[in-house]
């Protein structure tokens, strides 16, 4: 776990070759036990493998941005993250969503990436929409995008900053 934790690296490159359903369940369900605040287990995961979609979700994405880029940098899947905003915990749980979903990636051999902006996104007509068709409630709110896919990169890790630990 600890070798997991320290060689993740976000990845912004991807091969074109889609998260099969045996790398891409272990790592959801894995995500269903990360904890929560009173263990209220109120975030939400869509796993978006659909390439429509997917392409709706980046148009999004740099809409807020106010670019035409892809914001996914090619990844073929994205889990979006979602949680109730009645929970005063929402932000902090889906936040520990998204970091077990990316150490779940890096440990099946896939690449990935939190991709910020899913907040404006589903509070846009557009992302509202999103919400009712996959019949999920319109109030939830987005915490964050985490792509995924076979890593078309391998980058170095950066020299860690010091002065970070403080022993009392």
């Amino acid at each position: 776990m600890f070798e997991t934790l320290k060689n993740r690296r976000s990845i912004r490159k991807y091969l074109d070759k889609q998260v099969p359903d045996e790398l891409l369940d272990p790592i959801l369900e894995t995500a269903l036990y990360t904890p929560s605040g009173m263990n209220t287990q109120k975030t939400v995961m869509v796993a978006v493998r659909d390439k429509a979609t997917r392409d709706l979700l980046s148009r999004l994405n740099a809409q807020v941005m106010g670019t035409n880029s892809d914001p996914f940098y090619g990844a073929p899947c994205v889990i979006v993250v979602l949680a109730d905003p009645e929970r005063y915990t929402w932000l902090e749980d889906g936040s520990l969503v998204m970091g077990t979903l990316m150490n779940a990636a890096y440990e099946a051999g896939l690449g990935s990436c939190w991709i910020h902006r899913a907040q404006p996104v589903f509070d846009s007509p557009e992302g509202k929409a999103l919400l009712k068709a996959w019949g999920l409630p319109e109030t939830l709110k987005g915490v964050g995008h985490c792509i995924l896919g076979y890593p078309a990169e391998n980058p170095a890790p950066k020299p860690r900053v010091e002065g970070r630990i403080i022993k009392v």
